[in-house]
């Protein structure tokens, strides 16, 4: 990955929080990595673990950031959820998986969209 995709990828999460903190969700865990992969955010909506998958884009042309999120991604989020658990010693009674897309103009705010319940 480049350093500038890197940076691209880093500003989403970072509007993706704030966002999502300004919405009430409680922010547990950013950029949580073990063998299996990673999570971008790992948020506390009540009693409800929320598992986000941050996509930020920056043109209008390509793919859109739900198409990312194909349903191999969306098992292994949930495994990576499962794992996160188990490493932190936390059973929540529900496990949500949500979608930030964060779009990147050249010029002005980034819009949020933010798709609850993936699965």
């Amino acid at each position: 990955m480049t350093q500038e995709r890197n940076a691209l990828g880093a500003y989403g999460e970072r509007v993706a929080a704030t966002h999502l903190a300004e919405a009430g969700l409680e922010l547990l865990d950013r950029n949580w990595r073990c063998s299996e992969g990673e999570l971008d955010l790992v948020l506390r909506e009540g009693d409800t673990l929320v598992v986000c998958e941050v996509k930020t884009r920056t043109g209008e042309g390509g793919a859109a950031p739900h198409e990312a999120v194909t349903p191999a991604k969306l098992e292994r989020l949930q495994r990576l959820a499962e794992r996160w658990q188990l490493e932190r010693g936390v059973r929540a009674p529900e496990v949500r998986i949500d979608l930030v897309a964060v779009h990147h103009p050249r010029r002005g705010a980034a819009r949020v969209q933010h798709v609850r319940g993936l699965v």
